[in-house]
């Protein structure tokens, strides 16, 4: 038996952008096996240079980067879509061990199958290093906030 993951494909605009405010909350709980469930068993994923492939690989694979990125906080924005695929851009903030603070910006890819389970994803990020009195990302959305586009940096 599959679980379903609505909104499912075909996507409009308002769903593709449910899809993926759904995605960022997720994501800013920093549960990896949270996470791992919007995924498809045999999810494969491009993350920088790193290729992931399964829920299992996924979960280790988020433990491992929250357990790096320390308070981290999540901004997706739909930024296309068609009828199984979104592409969003985001940005995060978070800082080191060493308590030096980072914004990181990037670009997704989605694909999901036909029970809203995303069998594919492909990240491009870049970080770069900002002063903690200029973090800007903290905790979940507010209500404003999510009527506010992201900044380009």
């Amino acid at each position: 038996m599959t679980t379903q993951r609505p909104p499912l494909p075909p996507f409009d605009a308002t769903t593709a952008a449910a899809k993926v405010q759904s995605a960022e909350d997720a994501w800013n709980t920093r549960d990896p096996e949270r996470v791992a469930l919007a995924y498809t068993p045999d999810s494969v994923w491009r993350n920088r240079e790193m290729h992931i492939r399964g829920r299992d690989e996924i979960v280790s694979f988020l433990t491992r980067k929250w357990e790096r990125e320390r308070d981290y906080a999540l901004r997706k924005e739909l930024w296309a879509f068609t009828s199984n695929r979104i592409a969003v851009r985001f940005q995060y903030e978070w800082h080191d061990a060493d308590g030096q603070t980072w914004r990181s910006y990037g670009n997704e890819l989605w694909e999901f199958d036909t029970d809203g389970l995303m069998s594919r994803r492909e990240a491009s990020i870049n970080d770069v290093e900002i002063a903690a009195e200029d973090r800007r990302i903290r905790g979940a959305r507010t209500d404003e906030e999510r009527r506010t586009p992201l900044p380009l940096w």
